[in-house]
């Protein structure tokens, strides 16, 4: 795409020419040859995003995130201030082994200066507490806090807390209301909606 339809800093370095119409890059920010960035997304100051890394529409990439090969961001996703992924799970100079793939869900959020760990999948709408450090995979709705991160509860897309101590079906404020069976929440669509 053409440099017209999406907007770079003229301190940031953009070599891919796959980026979305209504993208913001901004200052210091580094997009390697064959990255995709989708539309109208953000990335801000000092961020670092390898080749190979696909990135959706409408994502808010704060200051300070590195993003490495086998990262999958998907539409809508929130990445907080220099939150950490990773991508080797057995790290040694000058050694290479294969490349995990990590993604991350629509919609899910990843509080400041959490630690991702790779091969795994954070959820849709799941919202991951800053300072975390998140290593196993993360349940669509999830609300993980802590070092290791556990489950400390379940959110609705608008990010609020579900209360799902007395009924296994809740509203939020927002309108959207929630099934939970065992562990596994789902979005309750009244009968002639689409999804």
């Amino acid at each position: 795409m053409s440099t017209h339809e999406f907007f770079a800093h003229p301190q940031s370095i953009v070599e891919t020419r796959n980026v979305g119409q209504g993208t913001r890059i901004w200052a210091f920010s580094h997009l390697m040859k064959e990255v995709r960035l989708g539309t109208n997304c953000n990335v801000g100051e000092h961020c670092f995003i390898e080749s190979g890394v696909v990135i959706g529409d409408e994502v808010v990439i704060k200051n300070g995130v590195a993003l490495w090969e086998g990262v999958v961001v998907e539409d809508r996703a929130f990445l907080g201030p220099n939150c950490v992924f990773t991508n080797d799970l057995f790290p040694r100079s000058k050694v290479i082994t294969e490349r995990v793939q990590t993604r991350v869900r629509e919609g899910a959020s990843i509080g400041a200066n959490a630690t991702i760990l790779c091969g795994i999948e954070i959820g849709r709408y799941s919202l991951i507490g800053a300072g975390s450090v998140v290593t196993r995979s993360v349940p669509d709705h999830a609300l993980v806090a802590g070092n290791p991160a556990r489950l400390r509860g379940y959110v609705c897309r608008c990010g609020e807390k579900l209360n799902f101590a007395r009924e296994a079906q809740v509203s939020c404020t927002c309108g959207l209301s929630y099934q939970k069976e065992q562990s596994r929440i789902s979005l309750v669509v009244p009968i002639g909606t689409a999804r």
